[in-house]
């Protein structure tokens, strides 16, 4: 099976897996996810988003997999091409399990599937029971794109609830500076798909009405690497760590790695 991965969930599933053999090509940013492709003499090609047909047929992959996001000009694309497709769209971390036990059945890994979900779920459970008899519930106003604003996935929303916090407003849905600062959220987390950790946090802050926000009065503003919410691969788990960092900070005092806080020469930072 010569498999051509085109979002970076996909190539990190196959190599939590131990099946990168199975990649014949991939996306540069499935390189910068999973650095071991490095190191394999496979194509580059582009995502799920900008890929083509012609791209598709020099690597002449027995099986394409391609995930969220998507256009309908790339999907023609892939079509066009021939080969098949296995195309997914998981909205909620149940579908993101089963997306995991179909990639695994393609390659003949379906035990290392069921571990692998299993190490997920043991890693999810922790954070949960830690957080589960707290409190403080605080609003979270989630960002995944800061022009127009968007909130972040399905996904995202689960994992805040399981770190102890309220998702404020509708998951993917675009809202507006205005209405976040009606909802006067407690804490700010900000993960901009294809930005990495590099969300400008303080002129996000500056937005209009956002100054006296208790997120902004209380320097709870994060960013979160983008490859820690937005992926939906194994990797969510450590951005479920980074949400419970920010969250409650007393308790997961060693926890947070891919988390950024807003500048304050004043006083420490989360991580």
């Amino acid at each position: 099976m010569k498999i051509a991965s085109l979002q970076p969930s996909i190539s990190i599933i196959l190599d939590r897996l131990g099946r990168l053999d199975a990649l014949v090509a991939s996306t540069r940013y499935c390189v910068a996810a999973v650095p071991a492709l490095r190191e394999r003499p496979i194509a580059v090609v582009h995502d799920s988003w900008s890929t083509s047909a012609e791209e598709l047929l020099a690597v002449r992959p027995d099986l394409v997999i391609a995930s969220v996001p998507y256009r309908q000009e790339s999907l023609a694309e892939i079509l066009k091409s021939g080969c098949p497709v296995l195309a997914l769209a998981p909205h909620s971390l149940s579908d993101i399990e089963h997306d995991i036990r179909l990639i695994a059945s393609v390659v003949h890994a379906v035990p290392q599937g069921e571990a692998l979900i299993a190490d997920m779920r043991s890693g999810i459970q922790s954070v949960r029971g830690l957080c589960s008899q707290l409190s403080e519930k605080p609003l979270v106003y989630c960002e995944e794109w800061g022009k127009p604003l968007i909130h972040s996935q399905l996904w995202v929303r689960e994992l805040v609830e399981i770190a102890g916090g309220v998702f404020l407003g509708q998951p993917g849905a675009v809202t507006s500076p205005e209405a976040i600062a009606d909802a006067n959220p407690d804490v700010i987390l900000a993960a901009w798909c294809g930005a990495g950790d590099r969300v400008p946090l303080e002129k996000l802050a500056a937005r209009p009405g956002w100054a006296n926000l208790p997120a902004v009065r209380n320097r709870r503003v994060f960013c979160i690497a983008d490859e820690l919410l937005n992926t939906p691969a194994p990797t969510l788990v450590e951005g479920l760590q980074a949400i419970a960092c920010a969250l409650h900070p007393e308790i997961f005092v060693t926890s947070g790695a891919g988390l950024r806080r807003i500048a304050n020469r004043t006083a420490p930072a989360c991580v």
